[in-house]
C-alpha cells in the first residue's frame, strides 16, 4: 500500500480530517426517547379521559309532538313552555311560532284581549300570524315546520323552519 503524504498539498490544514460535525450522543438520544415516551404516555392518558367523557348533548331534541288537534280550541293560542312554542289553531288550519322574538330573542307574551304577541324587551309586536308590525323587530316571528305523526298527533320540529304561509290542515 502507497503512502501518502498530505502535508506537501498546499491546502492541508492539521487535524481536519480528525474533526467532524457533530452527531447524536448518547444524551441526546436518552432525552429524546425520554420525550418521545412522554409525548405517547400524554397522548394515550388525553385519549382514555376523552373516552370516558359521553359525547350527549343534554339539550331536548328539536322534535316533539305536541297532542292531538282537538287539543286545541279553535282561534286558540297556546304556549308550550317547556319547547318554547306558540300553536297556534285557525279556521285554515294549525301552525307553530318559535317564542322568541327576532329582535333579541326574548319570548313575547300573547295578550288575549288585544289579539298580539307583544315583546316586553323592547316593545316589538306581532299579529297572531307572527308577522311584526311595532317596534324593533326586523321580521315575523319564526315559523316551525308541523306534521301530523301516524298516532294522530302533531309532531313540531323546531330545526326546520317554514315560511309566513305555511299552514297544516287538519
Amino acid at each position: 500500500m502507497a503512502h501518502v503524504d498530505l502535508s506537501s498539498d498546499e491546502n492541508y490544514e492539521p487535524e481536519t480530517l480528525l474533526t467532524h460535525p457533530p452527531t447524536a450522543t448518547r444524551r441526546g438520544l436518552f432525552w429524546s426517547a425520554w420525550l418521545l415516551f412522554w409525548g405517547l404516555v400524554s397522548m394515550w392518558a388525553f385519549a382514555t379521559v376523552r373516552f370516558l367523557v359521553p359525547r350527549v348533548s343534554y339539550e331536548p331534541s328539536s322534535i316533539f309532538k305536541a297532542g292531538r288537534p282537538e287539543d286545541y280550541p279553535m282561534g286558540a293560542v297556546t304556549l308550550i313552555s317547556s319547547r318554547k312554542v306558540w300553536i297556534v289553531r285557525e279556521k285554515e288550519g294549525i301552525y307553530a311560532l318559535i317564542a322568541e322574538c327576532t329582535h333579541l330573542s326574548c319570548q313575547p307574551r300573547w295578550l288575549e284581549e288585544q289579539q298580539i304577541f307583544k315583546c316586553a324587551c323592547h316593545g316589538g309586536q306581532f299579529y297572531k300570524n307572527g308577522v311584526n308590525f311595532a317596534g324593533p323587530p326586523p321580521r315575523p316571528l319564526d315559523r316551525a315546520h308541523i306534521s301530523m305523526g301516524n298516532d294522530g298527533r302533531l309532531i313540531v320540529d323546531k330545526g326546520k323552519k317554514v315560511g309566513i304561509d305555511f299552514i297544516l290542515q287538519v
